[in-house]
């Protein structure tokens, strides 16, 4: 028999974490082993039985969540999903969770949460999941990518934002000029970080998807902005894609490439969640494939479930030059897993040779 993922709950709210209880109870690979009201309580419960994922809130009395958390992330790493309510608009507070260590970021609103929450049960047990496959590094801090938009309606497919290749009717023909797709989930946002820092100011252009929710893409953007050569920005409906430039998709909203003439572009738009995700990997990818080509180069980063793995097999069909992250340095090794099950890959590379790689992708013309 499967061993149970063990899950100690942190919440001040007896109403959350009865909540949460019975959302992961309800699951046949979770097992809720305790609760805590404050990080104080947390800590004795860890000492009577490790969990192998922690649900923690933020805002709590005695000892903040983010504080908890990096004294886990120092002491005792334990994959720890972060569930809470947003102190304020455009707040940095969760961006600083993630980059302390989080795995994953759910939020939840201040009123109503008990019926937000049992909408988001899959999302929640799913985070859990993912959680539990985590490979953590105590030494190095990390920040999370996989962040998910709440919510349990069906899983669709990029159909529903972009038709599916016609055949027949090829992409542009390959130029001089290239455009890097990349998708990360779960364990991306330091990946990204360690890639978009290694590129030179003169690469080509680039759009990211990143899964986060949507208040904390902006911030995510400028984090980067400030580390990298290259200039990063959230896109905005309409914005070129420029060498030197790098266009992360906003979250909540799904981001495509578009051309006009040899001129590529984004378009943000609405539209259902794909792959459980919005903003998705595979529709950003599918979009690569029709429009640009041979001329994209795809990359496939850390994350669980399969979102974007059939994009980048689009993407190789079309003649674009794709790539996974191995799963010695992924976080969590589902998304380049199903995309290299399915024949997606040319390459397969541990994250300190991806930026090389766009180089001589953009060097050589491949």
């Amino acid at each position: 028999m499967k061993k149970k993922i063990k899950v100690l709950i942190v919440d001040d709210s007896a109403s959350v974490r009865q909540t949460l209880s019975d959302i992961l109870g309800s699951d046949s690979e979770i097992k809720v082993i305790a609760t805590a009201q404050d990080p104080y309580i947390a800590a004795r419960r860890i000492a009577e039985e490790a969990p192998d994922v922690i649900t923690l809130d933020i805002e709590m009395p005695r000892m903040d969540g983010i504080t908890f958390l990096r004294k886990i992330m120092t002491q005792h790493p334990i994959p720890v999903v972060m569930c809470s309510s947003l102190p304020e608009p455009g707040s940095d507070t969760l961006m600083q969770a993630l980059e302390a260590g989080a795995v994953d970021v759910i939020l939840k609103p201040r009123l109503g949460t008990r019926q937000f929450l049992e909408d988001a049960r899959e999302t929640i047990c799913d985070a859990v999941k993912a959680a539990a496959q985590a490979r953590l590094r105590p030494l190095s801090p990390r920040t999370n990518g996989g962040s998910r938009r709440l919510g349990s309606e069906k899983k669709l497919n990029a159909d529903v934002i972009i038709p599916p290749p016609t055949p027949g009717i090829r992409s542009m023909a390959r130029t001089t000029e290239k455009v890097i797709c990349i998708g990360a989930s779960t364990g991306g946002t330091e990946a990204l970080r360690a890639v978009l820092k290694a590129l030179p100011l003169d690469c080509p252009g680039i759009v990211v998807v990143q899964h986060m929710p949507e208040v904390f893409t902006a911030a995510f953007a400028r984090g980067l902005d400030a580390l990298c050569h290259v200039t990063v920005k959230e896109a905005v409906d309409g914005d070129p894609v420029l060498r030197g430039h790098v266009l992360i998709a906003p979250g909540n909203r799904h981001t495509l490439l578009q051309r006009s003439g040899a001129r590529y572009f984004v378009s943000v738009r609405d539209g259902p969640l794909v792959s459980r995700h919005r903003p998705s990997v595979d529709v950003l990818f599918r979009s690569a494939a029709q429009c640009v080509g041979a001329n994209a180069v795809g990359i496939i980063m850390t994350g669980m479930g399969d979102d974007g793995a059939n994009g980048l097999l689009e993407m190789r069909n079309a003649g674009a030059h794709t790539i996974a992250e191995s799963e010695e340095t992924c976080v969590v090794f589902g998304m380049p897993k199903e995309a290299i099950e399915r024949g997606a890959a040319i390459k397969i590379l541990p994250l300190g040779l991806l930026a090389a790689e766009v180089r001589r992708a953009d060097q050589s013309g491949i």
